[in-house]
């Protein structure tokens, strides 16, 4: 059925044609339904230059072409339709742009019969308006996670999301209060990793949206407060093969021998993943963190891996899957899926180990474990483990890392450039 067709029987008047930039950023277009059927045959024109896409304005159009698949009818304003876009150029698809990137490693992993399905774990803040301090002034517990008052004081922003994921077929299955004051997540169920991505992204922007209905602003920052558990955005993965979990086996963990070669590409590339799944100059102050107010940052500082035990950087939390715990709310829901898919296929192909699992608390005993690998202190240190990372590059493409790498060096020397209030305080009587 023509997307118009669709438009006439669901009273859809618009549709947002949408693509997300190397930074994660959603653009659109706001297209009005007697011309979504050239929209989805020709792609909506935008000039690649003015979005994070390491083009000139001398390039030709981008043409972002919508993927029919996606379609979302907003739930709080169903007279608009969402769609998730791929972005060509001159005839071929733009090879560094997100989405692309993960289709490509989703197709390499089916020319061998492997599916990996994911689902995530998205942390946010609900804060004021002008983005200074959490939004519930009652909620200063030391320990608020999963308190009852302070969740159901949020209890219509909550639902009217948990609501729309309902009325979207994506599952919800669970909302709780984090262990921040102001922090919540919410979660879905699991599905192939394209399709979580496409879900994460549209999650960010419906978040944001119901809480700016509400009179409050919703935020995805690592570490918006400093004192404050840092907002993560785990990942539990599998991998599928003819239908069957592939990663179920007979260990002591219930994980099968491809899914400890997958868990070892994980590790092995663990620091250049930093780049993509910590992205953010502020990833690295919730990585790094000293404790929290409620006694734990609840993130891991080191490459590790263990059974059901959270101080790690991967856990086992169950039979047949692993939860990458590294990624934060800073993190490209495309680049998230591509990075670890494109590890674990490496692991795979290379019969990779994950090493020995360590059965103890990484933040009381880790810094004892000889020979344990500390993740990088800064994006910059990030960034040079991914440039150098060979598997990587050629797995993601080397037009995708070389634009990714120089937009976000250029990210880094625009945050070396400013002088901050800590600075001043600490140096001018040097």
């Amino acid at each position: 059925m023509k997307l118009s067709e669709i438009a006439r029987e669901r009273g859809i008047r618009f549709f947002l044609i949408a693509y997300t930039d190397l930074f994660g950023t959603l653009r659109a277009k706001l297209v009005p339904a007697r011309a979504i059927d050239v929209m989805a045959e020709d792609g909506a024109g935008f000039a690649g230059f003015a979005t994070w896409f390491d083009m000139t304005p001398a390039d030709p159009d981008v043409l972002a072409v919508p993927d029919s698949s996606t379609l979302i009818q907003l739930p709080w304003k169903p007279e608009v339709g969402w769609l998730a876009a791929d972005p060509w150029m001159n005839g071929a698809l733009v090879e560094q742009a997100p989405r692309n990137v993960l289709r490509r490693l989703v197709a390499a992993g089916e020319t061998q019969g492997l599916e990996m399905r994911t689902g995530v774990e998205p942390e946010f803040f609900i804060i004021t308006p002008d983005g200074q301090a959490i939004a519930d002034g009652a909620d200063t517990q030391a320990k608020p996670c999963y308190d009852q008052l302070t969740l159901m004081r949020r209890f219509d922003v909550i639902a009217a999301i948990s609501d729309a994921m309902e009325a979207l077929g994506w599952g919800p299955y669970q909302n709780d209060h984090e262990d921040a004051n102001g922090q919540y997540e919410m979660n879905w169920d699991y599905a192939p990793a394209l399709v979580t991505a496409d879900r994460h992204a549209f999650f960010k922007y419906m978040v944001r949206s119901i809480a700016e209905q509400h009179g409050m602003r919703a935020t995805f920052m690592p570490k918006p407060f400093s004192t404050l558990t840092g907002s993560g955005c785990h990942a539990h993965v599998s991998v599928w093969r003819g239908g069957q979990n592939a990663f179920k086996g007979d260990d002591e963990l219930g994980l099968s021998p491809l899914a400890h070669q997958f868990l070892g590409g994980v590790m092995a590339h663990a620091e250049a993943l930093c780049a993509l799944t910590n992205p953010a100059v502020n990833s690295y102050k919730r990585i790094n963190a000293p404790v929290t107010a409620s006694g734990a940052t609840w993130s891991p500082s080191t490459v590790s891996w263990g059974g059901n035990n959270r101080t790690h950087m991967v856990r086992v939390p169950g039979s047949g899957r692993i939860e990458y715990r590294l990624a934060d709310g800073a993190a490209n829901p495309y680049l998230l899926q591509a990075g670890l898919l494109a590890a674990g296929l490496d692991g795979v192909a290379h019969a990779r180990s994950a090493g020995p699992r360590l059965d103890l608390d990484m933040y009381v005993a880790g810094a004892a474990v000889e020979g344990a690998r500390s993740l990088p202190l800064n994006l910059l240190d990030a960034l040079r483990a991914f440039e150098a990372c060979a598997p990587l590059r050629a797995a993601l493409g080397e037009a995708f890392v070389s634009s990714y790498v120089k937009l976000k060096r250029q990210e880094w020397d625009s945050y070396m450039r400013h002088l901050t209030a800590w600075e001043r305080d600490a140096t001018l009587d040097c």
